[in-house]
């Protein structure tokens, strides 16, 4: 899944962007509010943790826009502010929940993933194809009932694989999802981590399709 930070305090949004990929997120980082408005735009995003006080436009106008052009991408709203007002004003303009800072980053973690269960509807996200288990939410992976232990990157590229089970996804798909916006080596990086799949659930489990991508075999 991909995330989008907008927060101006740049050791912050590092930190918080560091902790998010390890939990096998990807996560793209902007410290501007009209830049921040941009790439929530385009729709690429599953979750955005967004600052209050931004330079060139603030975390409740983002978000104002955002919902006023039919964007209901979940957004989690940060600030070194408290008081009901401010929550009050930062749910008004469809924020779905709000962290005041200082925070602890478990608790954050704990609001993102329910942020995103909410989004898929279900408080137990389990994807299954076949003799495969995929729980997002607690990124744990069962084949025929035994747990497979991945690491947070094969666990991401796996998903996105999974969410799309019997179809061909593409390398360049498998990037934006699992790789942040700032990745500029080989993408054949993917191969390396499909190859690591494969040792785990079996050869057979993800197919090669030349020239276009991998799919994930449900029967495999």
């Amino acid at each position: 899944m991909r995330l989008l930070i907008v927060e101006d305090e740049k050791r912050l949004a590092l930190s918080l962007a560091g902790g998010l990929r390890a939990e096998g997120y990807a996560v793209d980082v902007v410290h501007d509010g009209l830049e921040g408005l941009h790439r929530a735009g385009e729709g690429t995003y599953d979750l955005v943790i967004l600052d209050i006080m931004l330079p060139g436009m603030n975390g409740y106008r983002v978000c104002g826009a955002l919902r006023a052009a039919g964007n209901e991408v979940p957004v989690l709203m940060l600030t070194a502010k408290d008081g009901e007002y401010d929550e009050a004003e930062g749910l008004d303009t469809g924020a779905d929940d709000y962290l005041t800072k200082p925070f602890s980053y478990v608790v954050l973690v704990a609001r993102v993933k329910a942020l995103l269960r909410r989004r898929g509807r279900t408080a137990l996200p389990v994807l299954r194809v076949g003799e495969l288990s995929i729980d997002q939410g607690a990124h744990r992976v069962e084949r025929a009932g035994v747990e497979v232990t991945l690491t947070a990157k094969e666990f991401a590229v796996l998903e996105q694989l999974a969410l799309r089970a019997g179809e061909v996804v593409s390398k360049a798909e498998i990037l934006e999802h699992v790789w942040d916006f700032a990745y500029e080596g080989d993408n054949n990086i993917v191969e390396v981590y499909v190859s690591a799949l494969r040792r785990k659930l079996g050869a057979a489990a993800i197919q090669t399709v030349r020239g276009a991508g991998y799919r994930l075999v449900p029967g495999a």
